[in-house]
């Protein structure tokens, strides 16, 4: 028979591994959903229109209702954060908050190659804009793994 002394480094080793499968999880799910964002908001507003005629606010919110609408730009800045706070490490963090933009960029620029032409990623202010949405993703998780740094110290 095992003693109580002998049990309680397996049951703390059991929730450990518990716990980071529901961060694993986490971590998912924010990808998804921001990949999801990400890939809705680089859809041109002409298309939204086109798509939903019956909605005033297609140009401008696309699919969102308007009353929803600060909430899903709160996302796009808060999701990329709490995936990399969710991060044990910065590599990850960074991999994990950009992997949404560039899946999103990926499609969107795939889409635009085929109305514009191959030269459409080469252009000056596509390279320049396309860039900035990945530093801006990367900026981001960086400051969540960063916060988490602090907390863990405290």
């Amino acid at each position: 028979m095992l003693s109580t002394s002998t049990r309680a480094p397996e049951k703390r080793a059991a929730q450990k591994i518990s716990k980071e499968k529901y961060i694993d999880t986490a971590i998912i799910t924010c990808v998804v959903l921001e990949t999801i964002i990400v890939t809705l908001a680089l859809i041109p507003a002409q298309l939204w229109t086109r798509l939903l005629p019956q909605s005033s606010g297609a140009a401008l919110n696309g699919p969102f209702p308007a009353s929803i609408a600060p909430l899903i730009t709160a996302l796009l800045y808060l999701l990329p954060a709490i995936i990399g706070f969710l991060c044990r490490n910065w590599q990850k963090a960074l991999l994990f908050a950009t992997l949404p933009a560039w899946i999103g960029l990926g499609l969107f620029l795939i889409a635009a190659t085929s109305k514009v032409g191959i030269f459409y990623l080469v252009s000056t202010d596509h390279v320049t804009e396309n860039v900035s949405v990945l530093e801006l993703f990367a900026a981001l998780g960086s400051m969540g793994w960063l916060a988490r740094q602090i907390f863990k110290l405290r």
